[in-house]
């Protein structure tokens, strides 16, 4: 989606602060996705330190589409960053295990209760200040989404100067919403929700005019469904996702990089990046 990294594409990302304590979690398994196997690699582990071994632990917020969801027998994680970083354990040679934890407090949980944090984290100059961050693997904008028919004219964020929007709660887009609105930029009223798929639901129901998200959450959504279109997209600044750990563990940070990078050589984030957002994200 983005230029940043050519073989991604144009990206999307969640963000913002997790500083509370880590809420309860739920261990689940992940089974076999729908996308390539990657290659095995021989890629040096000495030095790793792990929760447990042989294991890859991985907290995420399972519930922000299309890159972490629950299957439909409701316990299987599935999505664009169980993927990768499934894929990414894969080519270290261990296993897998998702842990669903609550967006708020999880970067608390790194190195207590996983190894890293795989789900739609912005890389930001302040977390780099507390964890260290893998290579990008996805570039992300923010994006206003309305109805489909609605023909409202967005070309910037303050054209929803009078309007209700729908955010997720504590995201870059509710950030940015609200700094928009603090300094009195535009009049805008601010619904935010604990999970994303509220606010779409909330526009379809006619209870907001518009959602503001990630652009790559907008195009999965727009490629799996006809409800919805992209009104306007804030390419003037892009937002990397990467894959958070502890600021101690440069050695897991090497390892995940360079499996990054086969991935990305062996073309897998590309098919994986088109399989969950499609032509949409073109």
């Amino acid at each position: 989606m983005c230029a940043a990294i050519a073989t991604l594409g144009l990206v999307a990302c969640t963000s913002e602060t997790g500083d509370t304590a880590v809420t309860e979690t739920t261990e689940t398994e992940v089974t076999e996705n729908d996308t390539q196997e990657a290659a095995a690699s021989d890629i040096d582990l000495s030095g790793v330190t792990l929760k447990s071994d042989g294991v890859l632990s991985v907290g995420c917020e399972v519930g922000y589409p299309p890159f972490e969801d629950f299957a439909d027998d409701g316990t299987t994680p599935i999505g664009y960053d169980i993927d990768i970083i499934t894929a990414v354990a894969d080519k270290l040679g261990l296993e897998v295990n998702i842990i669903n934890t609550a967006w708020d407090g999880i970067f608390a949980g790194i190195d207590v209760n996983y190894d890293v944090v795989c789900s739609a984290v912005t890389i930001t100059p302040e977390r780099q200040e507390t964890m260290l961050f893998s290579t990008p693997y996805i570039n992300n904008y923010q994006s206003v989404v309305l109805l489909a028919g609605d023909d409202k004219t967005i070309s910037s964020f303050n054209d929803l100067d009078g309007m209700s929007i729908a955010v997720q709660k504590e995201t870059t887009s509710d950030i940015l919403m609200s700094d928009y609105k603090s300094t009195g930029t535009i009049d805008v009223q601010i619904v935010a929700n604990e999970k994303v798929t509220s606010c779409f639901t909330q526009l379809q129901n006619g209870e907001v005019d518009a959602v503001v998200v990630d652009s790559t959450v907008a195009d999965g959504y727009i490629n799996s469904s006809d409800d919805f279109v992209i009104a306007y997209k804030d390419t003037a600044e892009a937002e990397q996702f990467g894959i958070a750990m502890g600021k101690e563990n440069t050695a897991l940070q090497a390892a995940i990089n360079q499996a990054l990078a086969e991935l990305e050589e062996e073309g897998y984030i590309q098919e994986t990046y088109d399989y969950w957002f499609g032509s949409a994200a073109e």
